[in-house]
């Protein structure tokens, strides 16, 4: 009996470290972090696009900005400033994350609990309607 559990232990020890993903890390200067160029006109770009939105532009007015207070406000940024901006309007798209993946995880974790539980006790875990 020891044996088997030991065996289903390593198959599911083997199983976590087969999806894990692999990487691999290293140190960077701080040059080639700062090295990629900034181009203004695409984050321009970006952030007017997302400022066309309907609802953007409601909540805007609603704040109380026209649209020619916010044109000025922008040529006023700064190009790090306009990129951090578009990168942050990347990172907001509506509905990217449905919880999914929390979903899976949790399941997975009550399978392998149950699993665990089968083989170490020799009890069983019946599941009713």
């Amino acid at each position: 009996m020891a044996k088997k559990s030991i065996v289903w232990g390593l198959i599911v020890a083997m199983f976590i470290l087969g999806i894990a993903p692999r990487l691999e890390a290293a140190f960077v200067p701080s040059q080639a972090i700062n090295s990629t160029p900034l181009d203004r006109t695409s984050n321009l770009k970006a952030i007017q696009s997302a400022l066309e939105n309907k609802l953007v532009q409601q909540r805007l007015q609603d704040l109380g900005y026209l649209s020619d207070e916010i044109s000025d406000k922008l040529a006023l940024l700064s190009d790090q400033q306009l990129h951090n901006i578009a990168q942050k309007l990347d990172d907001l798209r509506v509905g990217q994350d449905s919880g999914l993946g929390i979903v899976i995880a949790v399941l997975v974790i009550i399978i392998l609990v149950i699993i665990i539980v089968n083989l170490t006790t020799g009890h069983r875990v019946v599941v009713t309607k």
